[in-house]
């Protein structure tokens, strides 16, 4: 479970929220508590409180949050896009854990209040918005692409096999939604140093293509105390990603290249 954590100099005030009530005779009634906050406004942050007739409404987390900002309340700030858990907009914390509203069912969280906040740790832009600038030039840091020094013959692609392929395979199925990174305490205390899981993921998607020429360049860039060898192995990525990868995994296999090519 990760906890949210407020912005510098601010807390929550539960009594400043707003409550809103589903009309009479509603059918299956369920609270949405969802942390609100306007830094341009100077208020404090809130929690505001909607009830939802769930016989009404899509059966996503997602679904409700649109209900809500449709059809209650217009001020509401999130970020979505695809709905189909593939663009990794919708990232938030619901009921203590980092995920993707779109592809989190009502159903399956536990009866009683659905708390909504955005991801931990970071600052808020607006509401369940927040700010993942430092989080993408992290990602920019390890040149996500590939880097060659031989050139392609002019009649065929850079070839590589299958097993090869498959290495590459699930980590490039990472969406950069940050629920990995931002359940990382590892990155709430040194997220300025620590490249994080998100990022390294992507420098091992790098650093084990067979097409990749600047392996060596790329361990290097990483062979820090704090770029790489700030993760403990606390495994919280792993287990919040909501697409099944295991960055800790990858982390842990790149201080393994890290020291066989120090023998």
């Amino acid at each position: 479970m990760v906890e949210f954590t407020l912005p510098p100099n601010s807390r929550i005030d539960a009594r400043a929220g707003k409550t809103y009530r589903a009309p009479d005779g509603a059918a299956v009634v369920r609270t949405f508590r969802v942390y609100r906050f306007d830094p341009a406004s100077g208020e404090r942050p809130r929690v505001d409180s909607y009830e939802l007739d769930m016989a009404a409404c899509g059966p996503m987390v997602l679904d409700a949050l649109l209900k809500i900002k449709n059809e209650i309340d217009p001020t509401l700030s999130l970020r979505r896009s695809c709905r189909e858990g593939i663009c990794g907009s919708c990232a938030m914390n619901i009921n203590g854990v980092n995920t993707l509203a779109c592809t989190q069912s009502c159903a399956d969280l536990r009866q009683g209040e659905v708390r909504i906040y955005p991801l931990p740790h970071l600052p808020v832009v607006k509401d369940l918005v927040a700010d993942l600038g430092n989080f993408y030039a992290q990602y920019a840091a390890v040149k996500p692409w590939l880097q060659t020094r031989t050139p392609v013959a002019p009649d065929r692609e850079r070839l590589q096999s299958k097993e090869d392929q498959e290495k590459i395979d699930r980590p490039s199925a990472c969406i950069l939604c940050a629920c990995c990174s931002t359940s990382c305490p590892s990155y709430w205390w040194n997220g300025d140093r620590y490249l994080g899981p998100a990022a390294l993921l992507a420098a091992y998607r790098w650093i084990v293509d067979s097409r990749d020429e600047a392996t060596g360049e790329r361990l290097d860039a990483l062979n820090d105390p704090f770029r790489l060898y700030r993760c403990h192995t606390i495994m919280n990525c792993t287990e919040a990603c909501p697409k099944d990868l295991n960055p800790a995994r990858a982390i842990a296999d790149i201080k393994r290249l890290m020291l066989e090519r120090q023998h």
